[in-house]
Formats: C-alpha cells, sequence, structure tokens
C-alpha cells in the first residue's frame, strides 16, 4: 500500500463501516456524543499501527473520511475522544482502540489485561476513574473486505413454506468435530457444514432448515478464560457483521457461502442464532472494546436516574437500546447484509423480547419489529424470537407481532412433564397438540407460529432428559449451580447411563413418544442435533462453556445399532409429518369446522372411543387419550389421523371411534421398524404399547 495521505478526503456518511470503492475505502462510524473520532490503520497482522487520522467530517451524528489507496486487507480500528463522565453515562477514552460495529472481518483475538478496561481495575466504584493505558496491543481490529466475487449461479433464498419446515438446531463447531469423513483441518468450521455427508445426513432425516447457535465473532470472556473454559455457545457478540474467525477454516469469507449455497441445492435453509439483546462488553464494570468507548450513552439502556448503570434486562450486564434510531439501524443493516451477502435464510433472536422494549416495556408494535416487519428484504425471510427475557415483564410468549414464530417452552414442559408420568398435565399437552392456539391464535396468525420442541441447546439433550433427574455441572466450575433446577426429566431407576436392558427400554420407548408428540403437533417441529442418534451430555443442562466432547455430537456413537434405529425412526416421523395434511394443520384446529358432515377438524377421545367429557379431562389419574384431526386435501378429499398416546407403564386397548373406517396403521413407536399395514374391519381395538404411541391413517371420500 502506497504511503497514506496526511489528511483524509471528506467521504460521505453513507453507507456506514469500511467501504471500499476501487480507489479507496471510505470510512462511516456513528457517535452522537464524540468531540473527535481517529482511524487508525495497522500492518497486515495488526501489531503494529502505520498511520492514524482524524475522521475530518461529522454529518447528522456520522463520523466519515476517506482514505485513498487503501482497499481490501486493511487492517484498522478507531479512537474516540469526549468526555468521561460516568455518570451521565459517557465512558469516552482514546486510549482504548475499538472495533468498528461495521466490521465485515475480524484479525486477531483477545489477549485479555486491565488496559482493555477503560477505568482502573479494583473496588466497587473504580469506573469512576479513568485508565490512560493504551488497549491496542491485546485487542482484534476490523479488516476492509470486498465482498464481491463469489458465484452464487441461480441460488436464492428458499423460501421453504412455514407449514413444511422442519429445523435441526445445531452448533456449527460441535456438528462435525467428531465426523472422520470431514478432513480434520476444516472439521467445525463452516467448510464442514458444507460437508457431503453432513448434507447427506440432514437430507437423510428429511430436515427443511439448520438452525445455527451464533456464528457472529464472539469474545472468549475473561472469567471463562481465567478458569480454563470456553465461550462454547457464542452468545458474547463482537460484531454484528462479520463471522466468528476461528469457523473459517482459510479465512475467506466465501466459505460460508459455499456452505449455504450447497444447503440450498439440497432444499435445506440456513437460520442464524443471532444475539441484539446485548454486547460482550458486559455492565458498565466491563471493558471497552468498541460500542461502549464509540457512545455508551446512545448504544445501551442506561438507568435514567443513574446513567452509570447499565439496565440489565438480559442478565449479561448491559441492553442494547433498540429505541435508539442508529442502533435500530445497526442491527438491521446487520441483518440485510447476512441475508444479501450470505443468502440466510432467516434468523432466532436470542431473548427477543429485548429487541420489543420501549421506554414503556415490551410492545408488540416496537420501532424494531416494525421497521422489520415492512422492510422489503428481511421481511420475506424466517422470523423466530426466543420470546423472554430476564426485565419486567419480560415473558411474552404468544405476543410477538405477526410474522414472527416464537420458541415455545410450554410445549417443551407439557410434552415432558406428560410422558414422565406427571398427573393432570393431559388438557396441557391437548393444547399443545392443537399448536397452543390459546397462546397464537390471535392477529391472524397460524400454527407454524408456535417452535414445537422437547429439547434444544439450552438444557437437556433428548437422551439426558430421560436418563437424568438431577443437573450434572460441575465441569462448568460454578459448583452446579448453574443451569436449570426444575427439567421435568425422569431417570426411569438409574442416575445416568447403565447397561440395564430394562432401563434402557424405557427410555428408548420414551425418546421416540418425545420425538413424535414434537412431529406430529401443529406447529414448526425443531430437532437438536444428535437427539436423532441418542447424544447425551451426561448430564450438564448448561454446556455452554464445554467446547469439548461433552457438547459435540458423538457420531460414533450413531454408528450403534441402537442410534441408527432412531435415526431411521426420525426421518419416518418426518416424511409422515409432510405426507399427512392434518398432521400439520394450516389453521388452529379447534374441533369448530367440519371437512365433513359428522367429522369435526379435531375430536378427542378416552381409550374407549368416548368422547372426553370435563370430567374426563379434569382426571388426574389418567395416561390415555386419543385425537382425531381431519383436514380437507386439495384434491377435494378428506384426510384423517388418529393419534392414540399412551404414558402408562402397561399396555393399553384403544377402541376406535366408529366415524371413520379403513385405517391403516401408518407408526407404532412401540415397534418402530414395522411396515405400515391397513387393519382388518374386524380390528375395532388396537393395542398401544406402554409409553408409545400409534398412529392411524384413513382417507374419506365426501362424495
Amino acid at each position: 500500500m502506497p504511503s497514506p495521505p496526511d489528511r483524509l478526503e471528506p467521504g460521505k456518511p453513507y453507507p456506514l463501516g469500511a467501504s471500499w470503492d476501487g480507489l479507496g475505502v471510505n470510512f462511516a462510524v456513528f457517535s452522537a456524543h464524540a468531540e473527535r473520532v481517529e482511524l487508525c490503520v495497522f500492518n497486515a497482522n495488526g501489531r503494529r499501527e502505520v498511520s492514524r487520522h482524524d475522521l475530518p467530517e461529522c454529518t447528522d451524528e456520522v463520523w466519515h473520511g476517506y482514505l485513498p489507496e487503501a482497499g481490501p486487507g486493511t487492517v484498522y480500528g478507531y479512537r474516540a475522544h469526549g468526555p468521561y463522565d460516568p455518570n451521565r453515562g459517557h465512558r469516552f477514552n482514546p486510549t482504548k482502540l475499538l472495533l468498528d460495529p461495521y466490521a465485515k472481518q475480524i484479525t486477531g483475538g483477545i489477549t485479555w489485561s486491565d488496559a482493555l478496561f477503560g477505568y482502573r481495575v479494583g473496588g466497587p466504584r473504580a469506573d469512576l476513574t479513568i485508565d490512560r493505558r493504551d488497549s491496542a496491543a491485546a485487542m482484534p481490529k476490523g479488516v476492509v473486505v470486498d465482498d464481491r466475487g463469489f458465484e452464487w449461479g441461480h441460488d436464492r433464498l428458499l423460501e421453504n413454506p412455514w407449514s413444511t419446515t422442519v429445523i435441526y438446531e445445531a452448533h456449527l463447531k460441535g456438528l462435525t468435530m467428531l465426523k472422520e469423513e470431514v478432513p480434520g483441518p476444516v472439521r467445525g468450521t463452516f467448510q464442514a457444514l458444507g460437508h457431503p455427508t453432513v448434507i447427506e445426513h440432514l437430507a437423510k432425516l428429511g430436515v427443511t432448515a439448520v438452525e445455527l447457535l451464533p456464528v457472529h465473532a464472539f469474545l472468549q470472556d475473561r472469567f471463562l478464560v481465567e478458569k480454563g473454559l470456553t465461550n462454547y455457545w457464542g452468545y458474547s457478540t463482537l460484531s454484528f457483521f462479520a463471522p466468528e474467525p476461528a469457523y473459517l477454516a482459510t479465512g475467506h469469507l466465501n466459505e460460508l457461502r459455499a456452505a449455504v449455497r450447497r444447503l440450498h441445492e439440497a432444499g435445506i435453509e440456513v437460520i442464524l442464532d443471532v444475539v441484539y439483546n446485548h454486547t460482550c462488553e458486559g455492565s458498565e464494570m466491563g471493558p471497552t472494546l468498541s460500542w461502549r468507548g464509540l457512545d455508551n450513552a446512545s448504544y445501551y439502556r442506561l438507568l435514567p436516574d443513574n446513567p452509570r448503570h447499565c439496565i440489565n434486562d438480559t442478565g449479561t450486564g448491559n441492553t442494547v437500546n433498540m429505541s435508539h434510531p442508529r442502533v435500530v439501524q445497526m442491527v438491521m443493516d446487520s441483518l440485510r447484509y447476512w441475508v444479501e451477502g450470505f443468502h440466510v435464510d432467516g434468523f432466532r433472536f436470542d431473548l427477543g423480547s429485548v429487541l420489543g422494549r420501549e421506554d414503556g416495556g415490551f410492545d408488540p408494535g416496537a420501532g424494531f419489529f416494525d421497521a422489520l416487519r415492512q422492510d422489503p428484504v428481511l421481511s420475506r425471510v424466517k422470523l423466530i424470537s426466543e420470546p423472554w427475557d430476564i426485565g419486567p415483564g419480560g415473558y411474552q410468549l404468544g405476543n410477538h407481532p405477526p410474522g414472527f414464530a416464537e420458541w415455545n417452552d410450554k410445549f417443551r414442559d407439557g410434552v415432558r412433564r406428560f410422558w414422565k408420568g406427571d398427573e393432570g398435565v393431559r388438557p396441557d399437552l391437548a393444547a399443545r397438540l392443537t399448536g397452543s392456539a390459546e397462546l397464537f391464535d390471535r392477529r391472524k396468525r397460524r400454527p407454524w407460529a408456535s417452535v414445537n420442541y422437547a429439547a434444544s441447546h439450552d438444557g437437556f439433550t433428548l437422551h439426558d432428559v430421560v436418563s437424568y433427574e438431577q443437573k450434572h455441572n460441575k465441569a462448568n466450575g460454578e459448583g452446579n449451580r448453574d443451569g436449570h433446577g426444575d427439567n421435568h426429566s425422569r431417570n426411569w431407576g438409574l442416575e445416568g447411563e447403565t447397561d440395564d436392558p430394562e432401563i434402557n427400554e424405557t427410555r428408548a420407548r420414551l425418546k421416540r413418544a418425545l420425538l413424535a408428540t414434537v412431529l406430529f403437533s401443529a406447529g414448526t417441529p425443531m430437532i437438536l442435533a444428535g437427539d436423532e442418534m441418542g447424544r447425551t451430555q451426561g448430564g450438564n443442562n448448561n454446556a455452554y462453556c464445554q467446547d469439548n466432547e461433552t457438547s459435540w455430537v458423538d457420531w460414533k456413537r450413531a454408528a450403534e445399532g441402537s442410534a441408527q434405529s432412531l435415526v431411521r425412526y426420525t426421518a419416518r416421523l418426518v416424511r409422515l409429518r409432510r405426507r399427512l395434511l392434518p398432521l400439520r394443520p394450516p389453521r388452529f384446529p379447534h374441533g369448530q369446522s367440519q371437512p365433513m358432515p359428522g367429522l369435526a377438524d379435531t375430536e378427542w377421545f378416552g381409550q374407549d372411543a368416548q368422547p372426553m367429557t370435563p370430567e374426563a379431562w379434569r382426571d388426574p389419574i389418567a395416561k390415555t387419550f386419543a385425537m382425531l384431526r381431519a383436514d380437507i386435501e386439495p384434491a377435494g378429499g378428506v384426510e384423517t389421523v388418529l393419534l392414540m398416546m399412551n404414558a402408562d407403564s402397561a399396555d393399553q386397548p384403544f377402541t376406535l371411534p366408529p366415524s371413520v373406517q379403513n385405517w391403516t396403521m401408518v407408526l407404532d413407536s412401540a415397534d418402530p421398524d414395522a411396515d405400515e399395514r391397513m387393519l382388518d374391519k374386524e380390528e375395532t381395538v388396537v393395542t398401544v404399547g406402554a409409553r408409545s404411541v400409534v398412529l392411524l391413517w384413513s382417507r374419506l371420500d365426501p362424495a
């Protein structure tokens, strides 16, 4: 690169970030309260500063300048001058190098030292005293990128219908670290995600979308590093635009693009779990890495009567200020970049209730939600919210605006309680089977708004739900105090792994029953990666810091006979869901419409084929019931399914309701490899095995 000029040209305030135009780079960064912003340019490895320049212009609170002759590969950071006045919410400190919030690639990592903090570390009021040590040597830096040049061919957003969507939640690294067919150097990276054997497995299961835990660049938190642990999950965002450097095998952003294109060719969408509710800078006692040093009072929500302190609705120390238009713009620009630049098909918003918080609390009409829903690009992709946070009124399940799906923890808890044998839970399970209509049937929303799951990354795996009654989190270094205490789990006789055939048979039955309940319920089913092959975390229900075999998918275990059987069974469930329309109703089935005379869209029966009465629903002991669901085929016929559920410890006889004839048994979870068979006309009673489900299907001709 030629010698840099003594002074930057004025440049432009838009777009934000570092933008190469073929002749030079325009730098633009928002700060409403800074008095001066410097651009620092480093050599290629980021270890030596080669030039420093004031950004010469500030337009509408955006500081900007143009560096001629600069191009892709330029390594840079910022220093912001202004008041260090924590009692007014300002924490400017020009001795701290700052990462560009819009940096699209990062080089180098954090080297933890007290120099990364804007104040003199030590004591409860230490943050009131500025620290003058330079942090550049300990900081990662931004890298100017050229986003052009990838050949997408005819690739585009898949836009798979919600009605046929089946989500597979996976950790990018953990999915492939133990997969022997993937070359060792690329395991755990975007390249591995696009490996043919990985895609083959996903396609064999029949899932239509892979939902990846955070792949934005994230921080290795100091308290974990000092304990010899790792921020494995990645919910500590360092950059909203740059991918995590550790996930790039060669350092090229096109690795992610290639993986997305290969998944798209297999008909599989890519959904990113994104963290816009907080950043890695933590509370006011955290480090100064980017947003805090650029404009703490704008980027974060601060206590109105004491702006020295961050509002902590997230439990991580800070809360991103989604009431500020420039902060909303940053999040919108980030989302749009991932869709347009990487062809990502959707997003799952961590602690999504935070994103809808205005001054008066959560608001379905919050500015961010409005901006998202009207955006011509983002309104077309899949939007999923984790609908809670720890702030006042933070539990907002069912209250997000139309266009959003939501993780449904009531489904998770309800199905676990039913299958572990809790009393009096049949009415709740019935509500979950019909899409949790009491939560979501409003504002013309559809059943797909409920994301149904029995296990996710946060908590026990499916195998551990039926193998552990207590959490076993000692490896996390917090004295087993972290993680949920009430998991609605049961070990069925022995805590953890066992060779006892009776216990293992019970656990196998329950895993199959739980999976069937997820796939056969109205809503959008989600499977945790590895659950289809019996993955265990040894009872750890908060494995956020376990970047090891505790969390990685065990593909050797998958080769075992029992695991292969479970994989085949899971794929069979997915095929049945796609094939049988009543399993994925387009509207909430309330039992009030009639696809044909005398047959409602949903009917409930006891195992004696008698309609469920209020008294029957209130029976606290009964552990069986049946659901009949009917829907009209596009060709005009009526499809019906009869789902019979038995959570009892003994086999139970179910009398078939007389309103439908010519049943075919399409699934018996007690005999998962059995072929489909038509029932004899005289076969009016079906035995449902202990802790199992049976699914029958029939097609009726209204004529």
